[in-house]
């Protein structure tokens, strides 16, 4: 497989990994929101911490017993797990939070707990789908800059132009830094006329690779405000 297309399965893997992300953090808060509508509270008492083990690493969850208002007693285990130190004690009183049908679906009345699940998958979904999309978006603009490349090789006229400077391109920025241009000049030899022509963005001072006062362009037929800067020399020696 060639690398832009390892690159585009990359991409659609994180995209598709975090839609699949923010999927679940809207089920978890449709699920939250529908238990809380019904939900009524009680007081409940943590009766023990159950300790467990994974992977290497001990987490402990409490164990609450509360009494429903028809006097139903519950034991329930809180899907609240903290890791190095217990986050309840035995004995200590928390506000319990039930199902008046179905009072064993329980939980502790904890923001952390009711939305801390939502908020999680919500923030990996997000960040995961921003990664993927910027790949593919990068993916997209490497081979619209391929497609370009290839037509004005082999549809263009070549000529040689005389490098004249590198420009910084104040337009652009990103990470707060602007990208370099090589700019280059040509005379038409029909017409006299003085053409400027400057090259696609480059994110290095590219000053160092030019050897030659020579720069060769390919331009459209009959057309030279369409033009292609082959810097491909660059790409060669940078790599």
């Amino acid at each position: 497989m060639k690398p832009l297309g390892i690159v585009k399965v990359a991409g659609y893997s994180f995209l598709a990994l975090g839609i699949c992300m923010l999927a679940g953090a809207i089920l978890l808060y449709t699920n939250t929101n529908a238990f809380l509508k019904d939900a009524v509270q009680a007081e409940g008492t943590v009766t023990e911490v159950v300790r467990s083990y994974w992977d290497g690493s001990t987490t402990y969850q409490p164990v609450v017993r509360f009494r429903t208002q028809q006097g139903k007693e519950i034991e329930f285990t809180s899907s609240s797990s903290t890791s190095k130190r217990p986050g309840y004690s035995t004995g200590q009183t928390v506000e319990v939070l039930y199902r008046p049908d179905a009072p064993q679906i329980a939980e502790i009345n904890s923001f952390l707990l009711l939305r801390g699940g939502s908020i999680l998958w919500g923030l990996l979904g997000s960040s995961f789908s921003i990664f993927g999309a910027t790949i593919l978006i990068g993916s997209m603009l490497k081979g619209c800059k391929g497609r370009k490349e290839k037509y004005f090789k082999q549809q263009g006229t070549r000529i040689e132009t005389e490098f004249k400077c590198i420009k910084i391109n104040t337009m652009r920025s990103a990470n707060h830094q602007h990208p370099f241009q090589v700019v280059t000049q040509w005379k038409n030899p029909s017409t006299s006329e003085i053409h400027i022509f400057e090259s696609d963005n480059l994110w290095y001072n590219p000053m160092g690779y030019i050897k030659s006062k020579h720069i060769t362009v390919f331009i459209e037929k009959d057309n030279p405000k369409k033009y292609l800067v082959d810097l491909s020399f660059i790409s060669d020696d940078a790599d």
